[in-house]
């Protein structure tokens, strides 16, 4: 963890002594960031991957960690729509003593990487803007989330390229337009997104990514996201990250989990309740959706070569709130998994 980390680590932990969980900081309180999250530190050294895309040059963010005692692979992370390559850092350390090489990126619109003014965002595109930096050698993808969905995107587009999958609590395994969810246009997440702040984001991630539960060393997590929206910058990652909202709830991979071959690891904190748009839907809708423990079953029967490891106790980030118990079946499961070579 790095110094600013741990400043806030201290922080929000002599906070917790106390008060409650749910109010660790006041309305808004914290630092400010830049557009790219500049002043916020990485585990690692953070590289750029310049290149053009859409008629627009711009850069990806991307930390590219090599091991002491190499096994000979690769894995790479791809992050959440909430998270950046940083909260990785835990899997980071696990899979690097392991003896992988690990790459973890941002993606294009978020965190360290460009917000670009005018982009297309689709999951074919990113994929294509991923593949482009790691190139064409066997690897591990690794998605938390919305990167589940982009890694899936990843390994039916190159599926020469990727060994195996692990899949953590990944979203668009339901359609949830088809299921009654109200469409929302980029003009209405981008004033969702200008409104947002620390306490909604600490208030929704403690309900859906925690189940109920907060530790002091999720506030950074909460600051990486709020501090953007407290900077200069506010008003470009909010219309970037409108558009990225609406590409996770019109190209749900649901219907493609038949085509996809890899050698493929689930692994599923079953109180996790995550459904694009839900608060928007009507309440007949909403306890319909986002049932994991089901969604889970379903996927793994859809999926032609797939393990599942459950979490009966965690929530949508089984990585961060248990990281032992998680890393252990990550790296076991891994192990069991056969590889497409």
């Amino acid at each position: 963890m790095t110094f600013h980390r741990q400043f806030l680590f201290a922080l929000f932990t002599a906070a917790a002594v106390a008060v409650s969980p749910v109010a660790l900081a006041g309305a808004d309180d914290g630092p400010a960031y830049g557009p790219e999250l500049q002043g916020f530190d990485y585990p690692a050294p953070v590289q750029q991957f310049a290149f053009t895309s859409q008629g627009e040059a711009m850069h990806m963010a991307y930390m590219d960690i090599k091991p002491e005692h190499a096994n000979g692979r690769t894995a790479v992370l791809l992050h959440g729509k909430n998270f950046c390559a940083a909260t990785w850092e835990d899997t980071i350390k696990v899979l690097s003593t392991a003896g992988y090489r690990v790459i973890a990126p941002d993606q294009i619109g978020f965190c360290k990487s460009s917000k670009p003014a005018h982009y297309q965002y689709s999951f074919q595109q990113l994929a294509r803007n991923t593949h482009a930096f790691v190139g064409v050698q066997e690897a591990t993808v690794i998605g938390h989330s919305t990167g589940g969905m982009l890694a899936m995107r990843y390994a039916l587009m190159y599926p020469q390229q990727t060994e195996q999958l692990a899949l953590v609590n990944p979203i668009g395994l339901e359609d949830w337009k088809a299921l009654g969810v109200p469409s929302l246009s980029v003009d209405q997440w981008y004033a969702r997104e200008l409104a947002t702040n620390a306490d909604k984001i600490r208030s929704y991630e403690q309900a859906t990514y925690y189940v109920g539960t907060w530790r002091p060393e999720y506030e950074p997590w909460v600051q990486m996201l709020a501090g953007m929206n407290r900077g200069a910058g506010k008003q470009q990652v909010a219309a970037n990250s409108a558009r990225i909202y609406d590409m996770i709830f019109t190209q749900p991979v649901v219907y493609e989990l038949g085509a996809l071959k890899t050698p493929t690891l689930l692994l599923i904190g079953d109180k996790d309740t995550t459904a694009i748009a839900k608060d928007a839907a009507p309440p007949e809708v909403r306890a319909r959706i986002g049932n994991y423990p089901v969604l889970a079953q379903r996927t793994l029967k859809a999926l032609p070569n797939a393990r599942l490891v459950e979490f009966p106790e965690l929530g949508h980030a089984p990585q961060m709130q248990d990281p032992k118990a998680f890393h252990k079946a990550l790296l076991d499961g891994l192990a069991a998994l056969p590889a497409n070579r």
